[in-house]
């Protein structure tokens, strides 16, 4: 369950936060579901977050309604690069940035939907770095809005083919707009390689490889994205 509410435009968003034990100033980071959006998972993801050092919240994008109407008026909302999930997000980068224990800088990671999602807040969003995971294949105008991107890292899966070399597309792009980044493309690993949803074990039974969790890619994965944030957060904790 969720264990804040965030005020925002439509009301209260239930999200769960999680910090450092110690008080010392930190980043925050806003973290963004996958498509099936509030779960267990996204509480462990805000959680080992917290365990590398940061200030992390992870919203409710469905809080306002049934997950299928949520899920299209969130895709509806990325695809016209504004409306009240872009509001939602923006209310819980502003509340993270009122904790007393922030540093003053905010990253923003996504997985699934959440890893398209966040791509498209790398620039004029407020973030001063982004986490892009297995988001899909990059959007037609990528470019325009990659020019102004802040420090960007990414993972994706090999195994899925809709996201092969999606990976290098992206680094091309992020290198010709002079953009910090560290991408890279787990061969071994598929889709969602960084979530552990209970149905993920019924696909394991039928040997889908495409799809699922791959601890050796994650592992790696979180090592590169807490090594980025504090790079470029200015976090101080080891």
């Amino acid at each position: 369950m969720p264990n804040v509410l965030i005020p925002t435009p439509r009301g209260q968003m239930p999200a769960w936060f999680a910090a450092p034990s110690s008080a010392a100033p930190t980043p925050g980071i806003v973290v963004l579901h996958d498509v099936l959006g509030m779960s267990q998972d996204l509480r462990n993801q805000s959680d080992w977050l917290a365990e590398a050092g940061f200030l992390a919240a992870s919203p409710d994008l469905y809080y306002k309604g049934g997950r299928l109407i949520c899920i299209r008026h969130v895709i509806r909302d990325m695809m016209a690069r504004a409306g009240p999930a872009f509001d939602d997000v923006e209310a819980c980068r502003s509340w993270l940035l009122a904790q007393p224990e922030c540093n003053g800088h905010i990253g923003v990671i996504g997985f699934c939907m959440g890893g398209g999602f966040a791509l498209l807040l790398a620039s004029g969003h407020g973030f001063s770095a982004a986490s892009i995971n297995y988001g899909g294949p990059l959007p037609e105008d990528v470019d325009d809005f990659l020019d102004a991107a802040c420090p960007l890292v990414g993972s994706y899966g090999g195994l899925a083919k809709w996201e092969k070399g999606v990976a290098d597309q992206l680094a091309a792009k992020l290198e010709r707009a002079l953009v910090s980044h560290d991408v890279k493309e787990y061969p071994d690993a598929g889709h969602s390689f960084m979530n552990q949803h209970p149905g993920y074990g019924f696909l394991k039974v039928l040997r889908v490889r495409a799809i699922g969790y791959n601890e050796p890619a994650t592992m790696d994965a979180r090592r590169r994205i807490v090594a980025f944030f504090n790079l470029h957060l200015g976090n101080a904790r080891p």
